[in-house]
């Protein structure tokens, strides 16, 4: 909370703060207009290949005679040495996609001035897109982690697995129990540092996804650590990667020159924002961070959609998830 006595702009709403399974639950009547299947990623490894998400994943079928615009990163290289013929693999189409929501509960996402906490905005975002999902048909799954906790949900199918991590993504990061039914928290030594716990979490995620699932990172993306960009590129190798940036106005750009109490409802501290060198400097280095998610999401044919405090998320999903990345 960012106040001065002639502009304050406060957080009182306990929903704003805290995410609710009452919220996360209405949210199933806006899923229809957030259609995952509607993305569509032109990848730079690949020239100006077209590569829709593809909503299901693939299994090898069987091997057949190459024809004219195939696709030649599908040949049998196998099959062609034996036969002196050039073979490419077919595949079909699995009944199901896993959708795996990767959400970010760490201390840095505990924070807002405007609209409601980045934590809230990441919960709202991942309901509506397992609400999205399942009236769609696929499988919902997911990894929430703070920086003590990583909560692993296997993908099932229907409302009971979109309540399933509604129900976790309600559970605050200081708490200790599981939900019944589901895995039990996975605690490691290396889980309470904040950098290691989001390195950790990406590298559980790799584990579990599975070849053709939609993988959607929604975090804040600090302090990741030096192992991210490894275990993203891993990740969007072999499945279609969003990520979703949640940010603050706040982080963008310092409020104009003043003195500002700032605090967390227990203690406080003052911002003086009087310095136009400072304030450049702070907006340099959100510009910095976010032009480091361009960077990666281009390299890896990747979709990067951004979302404030303050915006409607399920606007903004519909925007991002219609719009072709370059």
């Amino acid at each position: 909370m960012l106040s001065r006595d002639h502009d304050i702009d406060s957080i009182t709403d306990d929903s704003l703060v805290n995410a609710t399974p009452k919220d996360l639950i209405a949210l199933r009547q806006l899923a229809r207009s957030v259609p995952l299947s509607a993305v569509k990623i032109i990848s730079p490894q690949s020239g100006t290949y077209l590569s829709p998400f593809k909503g299901r994943g693939m299994e090898y079928e069987e091997s057949r005679p190459y024809q004219p615009g195939d696709d030649i990163r599908n040949l049998d290289w196998r099959v062609t040495a034996r036969s002196n013929k050039t073979y490419t693999k077919q595949f079909r189409e699995e009944r199901e996609r896993a959708v795996l929501l990767w959400v970010d509960n760490r201390r840095p996402m505990r924070f807002a001035t405007r609209g409601m906490f980045k934590s809230v905005q990441a919960a709202r975002a991942a309901a509506l897109l397992a609400w999205s999902a399942v009236q769609q048909g696929d499988r919902v799954g997911g990894l929430i982690f703070s920086g003590h906790r990583h909560q692993e949900l296997r993908p099932q199918n229907g409302d009971r697995a979109a309540l399933r991590l509604i129900r976790q993504l309600c559970v605050r990061s200081d708490d200790n129990g599981a939900g019944i039914g589901d895995q039990a928290d996975v605690r490691s030594p290396g889980a309470s540092h904040e950098n290691g716990s989001a390195g950790e979490a990406l590298a559980r995620l790799r584990r579990v996804a599975r070849p053709g699932s939609l993988v959607v990172l929604i975090s804040d993306f600090r302090r990741l650590g030096v192992h991210a960009e490894s275990h993203i590129m891993q990740l969007s190798r072999h499945n279609d990667v969003i990520m979703l940036f949640i940010y603050d106005p706040l982080e963008c750009e310092l409020p104009p020159a003043g003195v500002y109490r700032v605090s967390d409802g227990i203690h406080s501290t003052i911002l003086d924002t009087a310095d136009a060198r400072a304030r450049e400097a702070y907006r340099e280095k959100y510009q910095q961070h976010l032009a480091f998610l361009h960077t990666l999401c281009r390299r890896y044919g990747m979709v990067l959609i951004t979302c404030a405090t303050d915006q409607a998320i399920e606007q903004v999903l519909q925007q991002g998830l219609r719009m072709k990345r370059t």
